[in-house]
């Protein structure tokens, strides 16, 4: 039986905070400076009558109360129950002429939480996300930066049956891992997904204190033929303020992850994004273990990246990962470009610009007789 596997960063499958939508690194960075001071002046027990006016004003100054789908203010104050005298803040007027009150004496006089405000998912882009998935027509998809299960359900039925014609998946799984922003890796299959292992709580061996996985190395677990193939989902950390001893860590403990695995069953995949190019030392841990990247196939002839024009080694960052005994039985290994919006990049009629690209990186595949 000829089966085929995927990998996908759908990047565009959660509301993004509106505060990462802006181009201005010195505004955005002013947005997140003031969210994490906003957060830390919330917890203190006690607000004295300067932090009250900290407070208001930082709310004031973002909009923080204001409940508008149209244009959501980059930070928002849920106020969980703010009945009379319960909440943290009252306001008055309107516009610019709001004035915002703290009313609460500290942080457990009120419950609710700060958040930054997000938008919804632009339609188009999702249809160009639903429109990779459904060229790629995998049996096994492995999704990365999807919101919940609920969002990757809803892509399935609403954007591939419903928008693209196209056949669902029965089985749509996504466990929520540790990044704050909802950014999760999930799995869509057409064959049973008959158990998945979280790695979510494992800590840094180095900082104890702290978790080891940016997001979570979920063990996916799909029943074919009898013989069960296991997917090692992976969005590892990012170099966006980079910390490359973390992502090595993150590789070497899927490494023992993946040891593990395949004493279980020789059909083990380690796929996802691992943020690092080939000649890395994050690649290097992992193929250290006899995993083989199906890019280095000699079936494949495609581009050498999957990120952005996808022309250079150094813009690979998804990978798929074989096993030895998976590596004997793979026919044809593929990537799906269109769905980027780059220089050099034959796109979809539909993907005009960088805003409505399905994402900034390809879909790699690959099939294998099992």
């Amino acid at each position: 039986m000829s089966i085929r596997i995927a990998t996908f960063n759908m990047e565009n499958l959660f509301r993004r905070p509106t505060a990462f939508r802006i181009e201005d690194p010195v505004q955005r960075k002013e947005i997140l400076d003031d969210f994490a001071t906003l957060v830390a002046l919330l917890d203190r027990p006690l607000y004295t009558d300067d932090d009250k006016t900290k407070i208001a004003d930082l709310i004031k100054k973002h909009r923080a109360y204001d409940v508008d789908p149209t244009d959501p203010p980059p930070i928002f104050v849920n106020q969980a129950r703010p009945g009379k005298d319960s909440g943290l803040f009252k306001t008055t007027g309107s516009g610019k002429s709001t004035r915002v009150e703290v009313t609460a004496k500290g942080r457990f006089a009120w419950a609710g939480w700060a958040e930054l405000g997000q938008d919804d998912f632009e339609l188009d882009v999702v249809r160009n996300t639903g429109r990779v998935v459904s060229e790629v027509d995998a049996d096994v998809l492995l999704t990365v930066e999807v919101e919940d299960r609920l969002t990757l359900e809803r892509f399935n039925t609403q954007v591939l049956a419903g928008a693209l014609g196209r056949r669902p998946y029965p089985y749509a799984l996504l466990i929520d891992g540790n990044d704050p922003r909802g950014i999760d890796i999930g799995i869509l299959s057409r064959h049973p997904i008959t158990s998945v292992r979280s790695h979510l709580f494992e800590t840094d061996p180095e900082r104890p204190n702290r978790r080891l996985f940016s997001r979570d190395c979920p063990e996916f677990e799909i029943q074919l033929n009898g013989t069960p193939l296991v997917i090692l989902g992976n969005h590892l950390k990012s170099k966006f303020q980079d910390d490359p001893e973390l992502r090595l860590a993150q590789a070497k403990r899927v490494a023992e992850i993946y040891r593990d695995a395949v004493e279980r069953t020789p059909h083990v995949i380690v796929g996802g994004d691992l943020n690092d190019d080939p000649d890395s030392e994050t690649a290097a841990a992992l193929g250290a273990t006899g995993l083989r990247d199906v890019m280095s196939h000699r079936s494949y002839s495609g581009l050498p990246g999957t990120h952005g024009d996808c022309k250079s080694e150094r813009n690979k960052l998804d990978y798929l990962l074989l096993s030895p005994e998976l590596w004997q039985e793979v026919q044809h290994v593929g990537l799906e470009t269109r769905g980027i919006f780059a220089n050099g990049i034959k796109s979809f009629d539909t993907v005009t610009s960088k805003a409505d690209e399905a994402s900034d990186h390809a879909s790699l595949y690959v099939d294998v007789d099992l």
